[in-house]
């Protein structure tokens, strides 16, 4: 399955502004998820950008950089601009959005994001354990899930971020998302539902509009990073490992 993989990187982050660019031991987050994308080998590798300081960082180490307009509201919606310009576009089976937020994700969980895929599904994501303390972190997004096929490959039943009634078969929903190219249009072209405008969770879209979205199990896969302070702990995970020695 030929597939494009687009990592949108935006510098206006609300939370925390000039995220691509921050640096995690001296190299710039954009770069370390542009470099395991690349050690994926899972396809070809493009950062979505809309400032030129990602896009000639980028461009700078041999890689693939696309301009899209500042003001495009979500990831998905520049990873779908980026995609509409590649003269390519037509040899692609799938897109994986990649989150630009992930400077610790294993090349091996980007390739899983495709496996919802072959098995007939028109969108996939990942999930992972979630632990009963982030089952209550109403910052962390969660997925029922109706496997299938147990670990492989499941439908999603629904995401949320807090839970009022019991939910079986819970799990920590990771943000790395696969599309046929004609399920990323379609998506993109329906309206926001009242879902996700009242849960502030994008997918719903999907799922309010009908499409499934097929689930595939990773494990442990570590936190992205949406504060400061998720930085530090990036960086003190690296130096307990193998980076700097």
């Amino acid at each position: 399955m030929k597939t494009a993989i687009i990592i949108p990187a935006r510098m206006a982050s609300q939370r925390f502004p000039n995220k691509p660019m921050a640096k995690i031991n001296g190299i710039p987050m954009i770069e370390r998820v542009w470099r395991q994308g690349i050690n994926s080998k899972a396809g070809d590798v493009y950062v979505a950008c809309s400032e030129d300081e990602v896009f000639n960082l980028i461009v700078s180490k041999g890689g693939k950089a696309i301009m899209t307009d500042p003001n495009l509201p979500t990831g998905t919606d520049r990873v779908f601009a980026a995609f509409n310009l590649l003269d390519n576009r037509h040899d692609y089976e799938s897109i994986i959005n990649l989150q630009g937020d992930m400077p610790l994700i294993d090349y091996k969980n980007i390739q899983s994001a495709n496996i919802p895929l072959h098995n007939g599904y028109e969108i996939g994501t990942i999930a992972t354990d979630v632990s009963s303390n982030e089952i209550k972190n109403e910052n962390i997004t969660k997925v029922s899930v109706d496997w299938i096929e147990k670990g492989v490959v499941g439908n999603s039943l629904d995401f949320f971020k807090s839970i009022k009634t019991e939910v079986k078969n819970i799990h920590q929903h990771v943000g790395i998302y696969s599309f046929k190219p004609s399920a990323l249009k379609k998506f993109i072209s329906l309206p926001p539902s009242k879902n996700e405008i009242d849960k502030k969770l994008e997918q719903l879209r999907a799922l309010d509009a009908g499409i499934k979205i097929g689930i595939t199990y990773v494990e442990n896969v570590p936190i992205s990073v949406d504060t400061v302070e998720d930085l530090m702990v990036i960086e003190n995970i690296l130096n307990s490992t193998d980076e700097n020695k």
